[in-house]
């Protein structure tokens, strides 16, 4: 998928990795399972504030052991899919929830981010209509914000 964007700091100056003693756990062992619903909305609301479109939320819970949710979004630009995913970033890693890679970035084509119980997939719009992840994932269940 392209570079890696690990290690280093967030936008906010906090380390990427984690700090104190939880750093470089599994995300699974340091954000409760119940914060995930939290962590989807505002992801969410992250991408709408930077036009971010057709965004869809997939629980894949039951079909896979990768995460419970899938975020998918497009945006018309490189520039404009960096933008969603740095906003992403900031506001999921201001409410504590700390972003355990990013792939993709310097392409910005499809960049994946991993939160360990949610992952953020942020395309330009050709390549998210390609790759079609809401037909692969279909086993899946689409659900609105409100229904996570």
């Amino acid at each position: 998928m392209g570079e890696t964007k690990t290690g280093g700091t967030n936008m906010d100056g906090t380390n990427r990795e984690g700090t104190g003693k939880d750093a470089g756990k599994d995300r699974r062992e340091t954000v409760n399972l119940a914060d995930a619903p939290e962590m989807v909305r505002l992801a969410k609301e992250a991408l709408e504030d930077k036009k971010g479109q057709n965004i869809k939320i997939i629980d894949i819970s039951r079909v896979s052991v990768l995460a419970d949710y899938f975020i998918i979004a497009d945006g018309s630009n490189p520039n404009q899919v960096q933008a969603m995913v740095d906003n992403v970033e900031e506001v999921l890693g201001k409410a504590g929830y700390p972003c355990r890679q990013i792939e993709g970035y310097g392409t910005a084509n499809w960049i994946l981010m991993d939160y360990g119980d949610m992952i953020v997939h942020a395309f330009c719009r050709e390549d998210r209509l390609f790759y079609d992840l809401e037909r692969i994932w279909r086993d899946g269940r689409l659900v609105e914000t409100d229904d996570v």
